[in-house]
């Protein structure tokens, strides 16, 4: 086993894991945020997507020792963070997910809710096209996209005043 110190919504954790575990496995098995789901455990499917230092990383991928030092939000942490820097409610992507009727089976809806988090904090106001490639690595097997594309674009609505 091996000690780990890491960074996870905010909170400076101590968490004892095998050194062969991903972020993924210590997120779940360890510390019991199971919000990051363990889909293909190879890249391909988008569902253990964190942010690491706000970008979307896939937790599948990164061994857990190779975390310490960086900032990891979970879905978890994503309601947190927004009232922590003065909102209200869910974070607004959260809420445009369910105002939207994006979410189905819900298995994705982490990651794609925080690869679309990280794109509205870089590019406050994205074109469809740099929405579909933000959610690219991010796979949905319930639903067409359409409801998911029109959630961040409800973000982006929102945050200039516009009506829906």
């Amino acid at each position: 086993m091996h000690v780990l110190t890491l960074r996870i919504n905010g909170d400076c954790l101590k968490v004892a894991a095998p050194a062969h575990w991903t972020l993924l496995e210590v997120l779940r098995y360890e510390l019991g945020l199971t919000g990051s789901k363990q889909g293909c455990d190879k890249g391909d499917c988008g569902a253990c997507t964190v942010l690491v230092d706000g970008k979307p990383r896939l937790s599948c991928l990164v061994l857990g020792s190779l975390a310490e030092g960086y900032e990891i939000t979970t879905i978890e942490g994503l309601m947190p963070a927004h009232l922590c820097a003065g909102g209200e409610g869910a974070d607004p992507v959260q809420d445009a997910f369910d105002r939207c009727g994006a979410l189905q089976c819900g298995f994705c809806q982490p990651g794609m809710m925080l690869s679309a988090r990280a794109l509205l904090n870089e590019n406050p106001s994205p074109t469809r096209s740099e929405i579909n490639q933000a959610l690219s690595g991010n796979l949905c097997r319930c639903t067409g996209y359409t409801q998911i594309l029109q959630a961040v674009e409800s973000c982006v609505a929102d945050a200039v005043g516009e009506d829906r």
